[in-house]
C-alpha cells in the first residue's frame, strides 16, 4: 500500500486490535457512537400476511447484501409481536452460529425487521457507512464466546473500541474505501467470470472429443441414442451394463450385533469430487468381517457419486487404491470397468452428454437429485478403440493442463486481490493509512 500515504502523527491506542492510531482521533466505545439491539423471531404463520408489508431478514439473507427480503411481516404483527422495526442505514451482522465467522456486514436499505441471530447498530454520532467499513475490519469469532454454539451480546460488542475520527474525516473514508474496494470487485468479478468461461472451455473440450473424436473430418453416424447424437463411423455405443459392473455401497446404522466386525476407511460424497479425491478427511465404520469384501474398493473403479446437490450428480474420479481396504457409502457408487478403460469412462461420465443423461433419469426435488444404479446401469458410453481412447485422452491431459495452469493462476491473483482488499480496509479504519486527499 506504498500509494497512499500516511498520517503525520501517532499515539498509542491502547487497544490490541487499533495499535497506534493518527494523533488527533479519539478512542471510543462502540456504545458511545451507536444503539444496539437485536432482532425478533417471527413464527411461521405470522410470516408473509397481506397488508403493509415489511421485509424480515434472516442471517442466510446477509450474503444478498439485505437488497431483497423473501420473507416479510407486516407492521401490525410487528408491533403486536414488540419486535423493532429498523430503519435504513442500520448496521447488520450475525450475533450466533458459524455465521459469525463469515465476517459478512450489511447496512439496511429500508426499514426492516431482523431475525432474532441477528445484531444492529443503528449510528447516532457517526457515519453509517464509516460504520459499515470499521466492522468489516472486526473479526467477531475473536469476540465471541466459545463453545459448541459461538455467540455475542450487545454488551461485548458495545465496548469495543473504536478509532474515531472527525465526522468529515469519517465520509472521506467511507468515500475512498467505497471507490477502492469496487475497483478491487470490479476486478475480482472479472477474473471470477474468466474462470468460469475456462471451466466452460474444458467442459467443451472434454465433450467434443469424447463424442465426436479429434479428427474433424471422420465420417459419422447416428448413435441411436437422442442425447448422444452423432458419433464417428467406426465407434460402437454401449450401455454401462455390458461394459462395467456397479457395486453399492454401504448404510450406515446397519446392524452388526453378534457379528464379527473390523473397523474400515469409508469414502463419502464429501471426498469424492469432480476430478480428483479429497482424501484429507476419510471417516471409518464398523462392518462385519462377512460384509467386507461385498463393499471393498479396487483399484481401476470409477467412482461415482448417487447424487446430492445438482453439480454433485454423477462426479467422480477414478480409484488407485490410494488407502489400504477402503469402502464407500451407499451415495458413492463404485463403477468396476471390464470392456472400456477406467479413465475413458471417468472422462465420459463428466462430460456435458452424460450430465444431460444423469438430470434426464435422476429423482429431483429441490436443489437435490439423485440417480440409481439401475438407471446408472443404462447410461450408453460411446466406444473408440483402446488405441483411439489412449490418444484421445493424452490430447485431452495436455490440453485441459494447460486450461487448469492458467485457471489455478488466475485464482491465485484472486485470493491475493482479497488479501490486499481486506488489508486495505484494515489500515484505513485504524489510520494506517491516510485516505483523505484520495477521497
Amino acid at each position: 500500500m506504498s500509494q497512499y500515504k500516511r498520517y503525520l502523527a501517532y499515539k498509542d491506542s491502547g487497544v490490541g486490535w487499533l495499535g497506534r492510531v493518527p494523533e488527533h482521533w479519539q478512542v471510543r466505545s462502540t456504545k458511545a457512537l451507536a444503539c444496539l439491539d437485536g432482532g425478533s423471531g417471527f413464527p411461521d404463520e405470522e410470516q408473509g400476511q397481506s397488508g403493509n408489508p415489511i421485509p424480515f431478514f434472516k442471517v442466510a439473507d446477509l450474503v444478498t447484501s439485505l437488497r431483497y427480503a423473501p420473507n416479510t411481516v407486516t407492521e401490525e404483527t410487528a408491533r403486536r409481536l414488540g419486535a423493532k422495526i429498523f430503519p435504513a442505514n442500520t448496521l447488520v451482522f450475525a450475533k450466533v452460529g458459524a455465521a459469525l465467522f463469515l465476517n459478512r456486514r450489511c447496512l439496511l436499505k429500508m426499514p426492516a425487521c431482523l431475525d432474532n441471530n441477528m445484531m444492529a447498530l443503528l449510528p447516532v454520532s457517526c457515519d453509517a457507512r464509516w460504520l459499515f467499513w470499521v466492522f468489516s475490519a472486526i473479526n467477531m469469532g475473536v469476540v465471541a464466546n466459545p463453545g459448541a454454539v459461538p455467540s455475542i451480546n450487545q454488551e461485548q460488542v458495545g465496548n469495543i473500541k473504536l478509532g474515531v475520527p472527525s465526522d468529515l474525516e469519517q465520509r472521506n473514508i467511507a468515500r475512498g474505501l467505497d471507490r477502492e474496494t469496487a475497483r478491487i470487485d470490479a476486478l475480482i468479478e472479472k477474473k471470477t467470470r474468466f474462470i468460469e468461461l475456462l471451466r466452460e472451455k474444458r467442459q467443451a473440450l472434454i465433450t467434443h472429443a469424447v463424442t465426436k473424436g479429434l479428427d474433424p473430418k471422420v465420417r459419422m453416424k447416428d448413435s441411436g441414442v437422442e442425447w448422444l447424437g452423432s458419433v464417428p463411423e467406426h465407434w460402437s455405443v454401449k450401455r454401462l451394463k455390458f461394459i462395467a459392473t456397479v457395486q453399492t455401497g454401504i448404510a450406515k446404522g446397519k446392524d452388526n450385533a453378534e457379528k464379527d466386525t473390523v473397523e474400515v476407511p469409508y469414502l463419502r460424497v464429501a471426498n469424492v469430487q469432480d476430478g480428483y479425491l479429497d482424501l484429507e478427511e476419510v471417516a471409518t465404520i464398523e462392518v462385519s468381517t462377512a460384509d467386507l469384501p461385498r463393499y471393498l474398493l479396487q483399484p481401476g473403479d470409477v467412482l461415482m457419486n448417487e447424487g446430492g446437490d445438482f453439480d454433485k450428480l454423477g462426479r467422480g474420479h477414478v480409484w488407485h487404491g490410494e488407502i489400504g481396504q477402503c469402502i464407500h457409502q451407499n451415495h458413492v457408487f463404485a463403477v468396476r470397468p471390464h470392456g472400456v478403460s477406467s479413465e475413458w469412462l471417468n472422462t465420459f461420465t463428466s462430460s456435458t452428454a452424460a450430465q444431460f443423461y444423469f438430470m434426464g433419469r435422476s429423482k429431483q426435488s429441490t436443489n437435490l437429485a439423485s440417480i440409481s444404479s439401475s438407471n446408472l446401469m443404462e447410461l450408453a458410453v460411446p466406444l473408440p478403440c483402446e488405441e483411439e481412447q489412449r490418444l484421445i485422452l493424452d490430447e485431452l491431459d495436455r490440453q485441459t493442463a494447460k486450461i487448469s495452469a492458467l485457471g489455478a493462476k488466475t485464482e491465485s491473483s484472486i485470493a491475493l486481490l482479497k488479501e490486499r482488499r481486506s488489508a486495505l480496509i484494515t489500515a484505513a479504519v485504524t489510520g494506517q493509512i491516510d485516505l483523505r486527499e484520495s477521497a
